[in-house]
């Protein structure tokens, strides 16, 4: 089961084409895997049947946000590495046991 799918991102972002269909699906895996990283347990294992809708759009503003933001470096304007409502979303579902 996908999080979000090609057509959802596609439809989030405005896009029509082809062209960027292999960067956007890789997108949207970095997304996810960064998401992960962050909330320590893997979405769909976590949520096997339905995946709450606030992890689905936090996957969704992410893999937008790596999209259009995809320079390494940017210099003379203040930039974030996640959206707003994205680190709310983490705060929220994160694992906070430590082992």
């Amino acid at each position: 089961m996908a999080i979000v799918s090609l057509a959802d991102i596609k439809a989030e972002l405005g896009i029509t084409t082809t062209a960027d269909d292999a960067m956007i699906d890789a997108k949207i895996d970095e997304a996810k895997a960064w998401l992960e990283s962050f909330l320590g347990y893997a979405i769909e294992t976590e949520f096997p049947s339905e995946v709450p809708a606030d992890l689905v759009m936090a996957v969704k503003l992410q893999a937008a946000h790596l999209y259009e933001n995809r320079e390494a470096t940017i210099t003379g304007i203040s930039i974030q590495l996640a959206p707003n409502g994205v680190d709310d979303v983490i705060r929220n579902r994160r694992n906070y046991a430590f082992e």
